[in-house]
Order: structure tokens, then C-alpha cells, then sequence
């Protein structure tokens, strides 16, 4: 027996969790549940987070969250519940099924199957962002071992417990060969403990261009949280039933289970409100919990329901669809179904009664990390980088030099075009002379000269090496 937590939500909220319970403990599920209040009541209570600290410490303890969709309130500092919740409970991994119902619902690809598993903490979207000249801000992309290692393991437990054949990876590691590099180097560690499951990579944008086309080529997906973020959207769209989505997001001590759809105030407390979106979170939870015998019922079950043409209103067409119903309704009809396979649509088959084996992070060794030089950020608002290499060439010292300037990532000095348009923000790149060493003392010096030479150094990077491998870009360009 698991106990869970449960936020019924506002709007349809409230009517699709009570169906989604009343399928899920007619299947068998074997759950205990303590019910918290969440969302537009808590907000405008004075919570602008809407959701009170004795509500964390239930979903804290009980580690299980199952949540009906939310009302934000407009404007008032509120803030979002669900990014709150992904932060604060450390849920490193979204993942999304994305299935064609064809001939149920209607969709350019019939046969589309795939799960779009995201990262969900770190990338671009850590939020780290900073003006630093007149022209140019920056947005620093964070990917970490930790990172990679948790979202890229994820990826391959869920396919094996859920019978699939095959991870891919999606990124850009042919431009950003550190950070999307080690996501890439990452997933082909992991892959060599799955024998079983067949592994490949893809580079993101011709990627994303087959999955748009032939989704039916992929089956799990594993990306960084930017692309996954944008892919996971194209991939509900394009199955044509993004109503009917679930949504889960893992951490290493918590998880939540929601719908993708919103509360959809306008049509709460009319029974006229589809609860599959919830109800496919739930078995998402069922599965996660390792009672995956009970969520193959109900997933068999509920796609025996459409394949009998029982609809809510929203995916009611005339022709394909035998029956209008409620929310009461339709869970009714999905209890009935329970014990059946659809025969059109292909009924699903679990791992049986298998949680998910999902070790926790362990820090490796320390690597042997050697400095190498200093990437000196200076804004300058002239255009002729040899006349700003004369001018930074001032900072030089006994033990280091000025080696490269870039502008955007391309090099204009030495040997740089003029026809290469540059901002007011340079990146002058300085390595120690040969057969010398430098230290950090070196920079401060190095810097102090910059001080003294009135030259405006608005960031610097060191640059390491680890274990022997450069461990920052050349700056070559493109």
C-alpha cells in the first residue's frame, strides 16, 4: 500500500480527480490518500505561492503527488505552483507520452508512439542571465554530470519497464561540444548497460525535423530541457490530442503526476470535462510505484473505452463517435472496460509489478584539473579588433600573453576579416608564454593591469583542463 498525496484543484479540477480516483481503485489500485488544497483558494488567501508549508510537508513525506490542474491568479506576484514544485522537490525529469488514437482522434500519423523524456532542472533554463555591454547580454547554459547522469538513466529504466526498444538523443553537440558534448558523452556511457534497448543520437534540428515527419522512426526520446521543452509540445500537437495528455515529473525522492491541460474554469461543475489528461498521469504514478499491473488495466481499459466510440464532448465527432458523455460517465464506461484490450488500437504491456531502479548520484573522483589561461570579457565600443589588441596587449605580464580576441564567438585577431560584424563586446583569450606556469596570482595581476590601463573587464573565465582534455572551446568559430 502507497500513500499519496492529492490536489484536486480548481475548475474541472475537483470532477476529473474524482473520476480518475474511482478508476484507478476500481482497477485495484493499492493507495492511501491525503488530500491538500492547492491553487486559486490558497493564492488569494495572501499565499502567493498557493500552497501552504504544512501541504509541502505532506507531499515531502508522502513523496507521491497526484495533481488536478490549477487556477494562477492574474497578476499579483503569484507564482506558478507547478515551477515552484519542480524546483523546490529537486523533479530533474519530465516525461511526456505522446500516442496517435487514430481512428479516434484525428492526427497526420496514425501509428505515432513516442515518449519525450526532458531534463527539467538545468540548461538555459537555470535563469542565470546578465547584461553586460550596451549590445550584448548573455544567458549561461548549465549542463552537469549529475544532471546528464539522472535524466539519461531515467530514459532507459522507463523503457525497459515499459517493454519499448528504443532510446534516442537529441542535441547540438557538433556547436556546443562541451556542454550538450557531455550529454551526449553521458548517454553513451548509460546506453552500455542496456544491451537490450537499442541506443542512437541525433543532431536536434535534423532530429526534430524527423519527428515532426515520421515520428513512428522514435519510440523514447531523451534531450537537455530547452529542446525537450519545445519538442515535447510538437509532439503532443501533432499525435492531435494534447487534452488527453499526462505529464510526470521524477525526482530522486519526490514525483508529480498531472495533466498537460489547464483548469479550464468556464467548464467546471457542468460533468461535461474529458479526464483522461489526469487519468494518464495516474497510470504514470501507478507505474512509477511498480503497480504496473494495475496501470496496464486501466490503460488497456481506457483505450477500449475510445475504441468504443464512448466521448467526451471534446473529442466527439459524428461518425467516429457512438456516445456523448460526462466525466461520471465516461469513467463509468472505462470501469466497465476494465479486465479488456482495445482490438484496433494497440493495447499496452508492462514490466509486471517492476518499479523503476533509479540509484542515486555518486560523485566520482576529482579529476586532475590544470589551469591554462583566462578569457578576459572586455566591452569596448570600437571596431578595429588589431587596435584593441594593442590596447589589452598592456594587461600582458612575465608569465602570460594575449593569444585571441573573439567577437560572438569568432575570431578577429590575429588573422581576422573585416568583413565580420562586430558588437562592443570582446572575449581576449590569455595563455602563459611557453614553458611557463600561471596561477591565480597571475590573473590578479593580470587584471590589476587592466585596472590601471582604464580597459573595462566585464567578466573573466578561467581555463581548465581536466585529467588532460581541454575542458573550454576554441573559439575558431563555426
Amino acid at each position: 500500500m502507497t500513500r499519496i498525496t492529492v490536489a484536486k484543484g480548481d475548475g474541472i479540477g475537483p470532477e476529473i480527480m474524482e473520476a480518475t480516483l474511482e478508476i484507478i481503485l476500481a482497477a485495484g489500485a493499492k493507495i492511501e490518500i491525503d488530500e491538500i488544497e492547492v491553487g486559486e483558494k490558497v493564492y488569494l488567501a495572501g499565499n502567493p505561492s498557493g500552497i501552504a508549508s504544512e501541504s509541502w510537508e505532506i507531499i515531502r513525506r508522502n513523496k507521491i503527488f497526484l495533481k488536478a490542474p490549477i487556477t494562477t491568479p492574474q497578476g499579483g506576484g503569484y507564482k506558478s505552483l507547478n515551477v515552484t514544485t519542480r524546483k523546490f522537490l529537486g523533479l530533474y525529469s519530465n516525461v511526456r507520452p505522446c500516442m496517435s488514437l487514430h481512428p479516434f482522434v484525428s492526427t497526420k500519423h496514425p501509428v505515432m508512439d513516442i515518449v519525450i523524456v526532458r531534463e527539467n532542472e538545468e540548461d538555459l533554463y537555470a535563469g542565470i542571465e546578465h547584461q553586460q555591454t550596451d549590445e550584448v547580454v548573455q544567458c549561461l547554459k548549465l549542463i552537469s554530470r549529475p544532471g546528464c547522469e539522472k535524466i539519461v538513466r531515467y530514459a532507459f529504466e522507463y523503457a525497459k519497464q515499459q517493454n519499448r526498444k528504443k532510446v534516442t538523443c537529441f542535441t547540438k553537440d557538433n556547436i556546443m561540444k562541451q556542454t550538450d558534448g557531455l550529454f551526449h558523452q553521458v548517454f553513451d556511457e548509460i546506453a552500455k548497460d542496456y544491451p537490450e534497448i537499442e541506443n542512437e543520437h541525433w543532431i536536434i534540428d535534423i532530429g526534430a525535423a524527423k519527428m515532426a515527419d515520421t515520428p513512428e522512426m522514435f519510440d523514447v526520446i531523451v534531450l537537455p530541457n530547452l529542446y525537450g521543452d519545445v519538442l515535447s509540445d510538437v509532439a503532443a500537437q501533432i499525435t492531435g490530442s494534447v487534452g488527453l495528455a499526462g505529464s510526470a515529473n521524477i525526482g530522486e525522492e519526490c514525483s508529480m503526476f498531472e495533466a498537460i491541460h489547464g483548469s479550464a474554469p468556464r467548464r467546471a461543475g457542468q460533468n461535461v470535462a474529458n479526464p483522461s489528461g489526469l487519468l494518464q498521469g495516474a497510470i504514470m504514478m501507478l507505474n512509477h510505484i511498480g503497480q504496473t499491473e494495475i496501470a496496464e488495466k486501466v490503460q488497456n481499459a481506457w483505450l477500449k473505452t475510445l475504441e468504443d466510440g464512448i466521448h467526451t464532448y471534446d473529442i466527439f465527432k459524428q461518425g467516429t463517435s457512438k456516445q456523448k458523455v460526462g466525466t461520471t460517465e465516461f469513467a463509468k464506461a472505462v470501469i466497465a472496460n476494465l479486465g479488456k484490450n482495445p482490438s484496433i488500437l494497440k493495447p499496452v504491456s508492462y514490466a509486471n509489478n517492476s518499479a523503476l531502479n533509479l540509484p542515486k548520484y555518486k560523485r566520482r573522483s576529482a579529476a586532475e584539473k590544470e589551469l591554462e589561461g583566462i578569457d578576459v570579457f572586455v566591452h569596448w565600443t570600437g571596431n578595429n579588433p588589431g587596435e584593441l589588441a594593442d590596447k589589452v596587449k598592456k594587461m600582458e605580464n612575465k608569465g602570460i600573453k594575449l593569444t585571441m580576441i573573439t567577437n560572438r564567438g569568432i575570431k578577429v585577431w590575429p588573422d581576422g576579416f573585416q568583413e565580420t560584424f562586430c558588437t562592443d563586446h570582446w572575449r581576449c583569450r590569455f595563455k602563459p608564454i611557453e614553458g611557463t606556469e600561471i596561477n591565480k596570482r597571475t590573473i590578479i595581476e593580470l587584471l590589476n593591469n587592466a585596472v590601471n590601463e582604464n580597459i573595462d573587464f566585464i567578466k573573466t573565465e578561467h581555463l581548465y583542463s581536466f585529467d588532460g582534455k581541454t575542458g573550454y572551446s576554441l573559439g575558431q568559430g563555426q
